[in-house]
């Protein structure tokens, strides 16, 4: 049984590649997407403190579809260009907003939510698999650490698709 362990650092850079180590752990030899999507959130999620929301929204061939993830419950269709998530998934650009309430056109499935990042997920054949969204409730929460941080941690599952 794999147990996550307790990553005490003031590092992001640190923080980040230990939890990127950890992932690829929890992920090892495991097939299933579904599955490694499922634990990937709930490693995240557990490990990074102020987040209120960790998750995956799958690309469908025509929207954003909420798929495994840890926190509220999810707007569960998102177009592409619409919102944080669909503006990822459109422009294939790490999405770093440090308050939702100044981003045009933000969704609010949680309304908690005050900073949000979204890393667009793209398949080595350049196909789009869908994008990984993390919510705060702390304005400000996320910087260019944490963007270089989960485009790692991106990486990391991405890796799972061979």
């Amino acid at each position: 049984m794999y147990e996550a362990k307790a990553i005490d650092t003031a590092d992001k850079a640190t923080l980040y590649a230990e939890l990127a180590e950890q992932a690829t752990g929890l992920m090892h030899g495991e097939p299933n997407t579904i599955a490694n999507a499922a634990n990937f959130a709930a490693l995240v999620y557990d490990v990074l403190p102020d987040l209120n929301w960790a998750g995956f929204y799958l690309y469908d061939g025509t929207e954003l579809v909420v798929g495994p993830f840890q926190g509220k419950p999810a707007c569960i269709r998102i177009a592409l260009g619409r919102g944080v998530c669909g503006t990822a998934a459109q422009t294939r650009q790490t999405q770093l907003v440090r308050d939702v309430h100044a981003f045009d056109g933000h969704i609010a499935c949680d309304a908690a939510s005050n900073s949000e990042i979204v890393v667009p997920l793209v398949k080595a054949d350049g196909s789009l698999f869908g994008v990984w969204d993390v919510d705060s409730p702390t304005v400000a929460r996320f910087d260019e650490d944490d963007r270089k941080g989960m485009e790692r941690l991106c990486a990391v599952f991405m890796k799972t698709f061979g």
